[in-house]
């Protein structure tokens, strides 16, 4: 999924009602079918330890875990490219045997109207 520069200024813009600086993006990842799974598991020592310093740097809020298919990340960000190369660098991706999908949220601007009677 590409999100284009007015779209992500927009989604922006939508978060920051509430006075936060920081965007919210999902990355969700996913094993290319050229890569074997023992190919992955050889690289976890270093990607471990990698990801939980993200987590404890802030940048990534929550994860989950897909079996077979990899991690899903909650990052707080200033930009989308922030976030490409903050997982850009991880060793999985840096081999090529893993990629992200990056999808920028944001609160649901519909309930804020509804909260402020409009």
């Amino acid at each position: 999924m590409s999100v284009g520069m007015a779209g992500v200024s927009i989604l922006r813009s939508a978060y920051s009602y509430k006075g936060n600086s920081k965007m919210k993006v999902f990355a969700i990842a996913s094993i290319p079918s050229n890569v074997a799974l023992e190919d992955v598991r050889k690289h976890l020592p270093d990607e471990v330890p990698a990801t939980l310093k993200l987590y404890l740097e802030g940048k990534v809020e929550q994860f989950w875990f897909r079996e077979n298919m990899g991690p899903i990340f909650l990052m707080n960000v200033d930009t989308l490219d922030e976030a490409k190369g903050i997982l850009g660098s991880l060793p999985l991706v840096a081999e090529g045997l893993m990629t992200y999908e990056y999808m920028p949220v944001t609160p649901l601007s519909p309930l804020r109207m509804l909260i402020q009677g409009k």
